[in-house]
C-alpha cells in the first residue's frame, strides 16, 4: 500500500487527484470548527455524554463528533446515503424509474442523480428539524423562537448539501468513492480522541489495562481478517474453443472469472448502519415520555441489544445480496461467454451456465454477508459480555476504515495501470 502511494505520487496527474482528495478532506474537517448559532456547546456536550453508549453516540463517532459539537456538518453524508438507498429501492419497485436508468443511458443516470439530490435536501431538512427538537428539549439552545429554528434547520440542511456536493466532487475529480472517503475521514478524525480517552481512563483507573489490551488485540485481528476476506475470491474456470480464421487458429486458451467473496465491499455496512440508527435516532431526538411505547422501544433498541443486532445483521445480509445482484449479472456474463466462444467446463452455454454462476454467486455472497455481520457484531457481543465499552463501535469502524483504504488503493492502482497502457499505445 505504501509503495503504491509512493509510485502514484511520482505521477503528476495522480498527484493532483490525491492532493484534491486531501484538500476536500481538510475542507470537510474545517466545517466541524464552524458551529450552528444559538447553541450552548457546554450543555450539548453534557447531553451527549449521557448518550455515549446509544445509537446517538454511534452516529456521533461515524460523523467525527459533529453531533456533540452542533457543527454545520453535523448531519454529514448520511442524508445522501439514505436518499441513495431510497432511490435504489424505488428502481426495483417502480418499473418506469428502472427503465429511465437502463434505457436512458448517461442522461437517465443524470436524472436519477438529480432526483437523489432533491431527496437528500428533503431528508436533511427532516433530520435537521429532529436535531433541533433534541437541542430544544435538552435545554442546549440559547434562543427558542421561530427564527432560531429556521436558521438552525436550514444551516444543518445546507451543511449536508455541501458535504453531498463535496463527496461527488471527490468521486469525479479525485480517486475512490467520495461518500466512503468522507465517512473514512470522520472516523479517522475521532481516533486520536478515542486513544486519548483510553489512555486517560487507564491512568485514572476507570479502565482496566487488560480491557485496553483486549481492545487493541481484537482491533488488530479484525484488521487482518478484513484484509484477508476482502482480497479473497472464487475463480470459475473458463475454456475458449479454438476457431480457424483464414490460416490462423484463434482461441483455445483457459482463463477464469474472478468473483470476490466480499463483492459489495463496505457499502452494506454503511447502508445498514444508516438505516438501523435512523428510527432510534429520530425517537431520541423527539424525547418521548417515560413509560410510553416509543420510550420503551428506544430503551430496548440501543446499540448492543439483541433486537438491534438482529436487525443490523439482517440489513447487512440484505444489502450484501442487493449489491451483488447490481454489480454482477450472471445472465449477462453467460451471454458474453457464448458470444466469444467461451464455456465453463461441465456446463452447456446459455441457461445452464447462468444458473451455475447464480448458484456460485449466492454462496459466496452469503459467505461475504456472514463475514460482514461477524465483523460488525463481534465487538458489540464482546462489549456486552466483558464490559469492554470501547469495542461497541470498533467493528464497524475498522471494517469501514480497512474497506475504504483497500478500495482507494485499488482505484489508484487501476489509474496507474490505465495510464501505463495509455502511454504505451500513444
Amino acid at each position: 500500500m505504501i509503495q503504491t502511494l509512493k509510485n502514484a505520487w511520482k505521477i503528476p496527474e495522480l498527484r493532483k487527484k490525491i492532493l484534491f482528495v486531501l484538500g476536500c478532506m481538510v475542507v470537510f474537517r474545517f466545517g466541524y470548527s464552524i458551529f450552528v448559532p444559538f447553541v450552548d456547546l457546554d450543555m450539548l456536550k453534557t447531553v451527549f455524554d449521557a448518550y455515549s453508549g446509544t445509537v446517538l453516540g454511534f452516529m456521533n463517532v461515524l460523523v467525527g463528533g459533529g453531533f456533540s459539537q452542533a457543527s454545520i456538518f453535523a448531519l454529514s453524508i448520511y442524508p445522501y446515503i439514505n436518499a441513495s438507498i431510497i432511490m435504489q429501492l424505488l428502481q426495483v419497485a417502480i418499473p418506469a424509474l428502472e427503465r429511465m436508468v437502463k434505457e436512458g443511458g448517461e442522461e437517465g443516470r443524470k436524472k436519477l442523480a438529480s432526483i437523489t439530490r432533491y431527496v437528500t435536501i428533503g431528508l436533511s431538512v427532516i433530520m435537521g428539524y429532529t436535531y433541533y427538537v433534541l437541542l430544544k428539549s435538552s435545554g442546549a439552545l440559547t434562543r427558542t423562537d421561530a427564527w432560531s429554528m429556521i436558521v438552525i434547520v436550514l444551516t444543518f440542511a445546507a451543511g449536508s448539501a455541501f458535504v453531498m456536493w463535496l463527496g461527488e466532487q471527490m468521486t469525479e475529480k479525485g480517486i475512490g468513492n467520495g461518500t466512503s472517503l468522507i465517512i473514512f475521514t470522520g472516523i479517522v478524525s475521532s481516533l486520536p480522541q478515542t486513544a486519548i480517552s483510553m489512555i486517560s481512563g487507564i491512568i485514572g483507573g476507570s479502565m482496566n489495562i487488560i480491557a485496553a489490551i483486549v481492545i487493541v488485540i481484537v482491533a488488530i485481528a479484525l484488521i487482518a481478517l478484513t484484509v484477508f476476506v476482502t482480497n479473497a475470491e472464487r475463480r470459475i474456470p473458463v475454456q475458449y474453443a479454438k476457431r480457424v480464421i483464414g490460416r490462423k487458429i484463434y482461441g483455445g486458451q483457459s482463463t477464469n472469472i474472478p468473483m470476490k467473496v466480499n463483492m459489495s465491499g463496505v457499502m452494506p455496512v454503511i447502508f445498514a448502519s444508516s438505516i438501523v440508527t435512523l428510527p432510534a435516532t429520530i425517537i431520541a431526538f423527539l424525547q418521548p415520555a417515560e413509560g410510553s411505547f416509543w420510550y420503551n422501544f428506544q430503551q430496548s433498541f440501543t446499540q448492543g441489544s439483541i433486537p438491534y443486532m438482529i436487525v443490523y445483521a439482517l440489513l447487512i445480509v440484505g444489502f450484501a445480496y442487493f449489491y451483488s445482484t447490481i454489480q454482477f449479472n450472471p445472465i449477462e456474463v453467460s451471454n458474453n461467454l457464448r458470444k466469444n466462444g467461451g464455456f465453463i467446463p461441465g456446463f452447456r452455454p446459455g441457461r445452464p451456465t447462468s444458473d451455475f454462476i447464480t448458484r456460485v454467486l449466492n454462496k459466496i455472497t452469503l459467505m461475504g454477508a456472514i463475514f460482514l455481520g461477524f465483523i460488525a457484531l463481534l465487538p458489540q457481543v464482546l462489549s456486552n459480555i466483558n464490559g469492554l465499552g470501547g469495542l461497541a463501535v470498533g467493528g464497524t469502524s475498522v471494517l469501514i476504515l480497512v474497506g475504504v483504504a483497500i478500495e482507494t488503493v485499488k482505484a489508484i492502482e487501476a489509474q496507474m495501470l490505465m495510464r501505463h497502457y495509455k502511454g504505451f499505445l500513444e
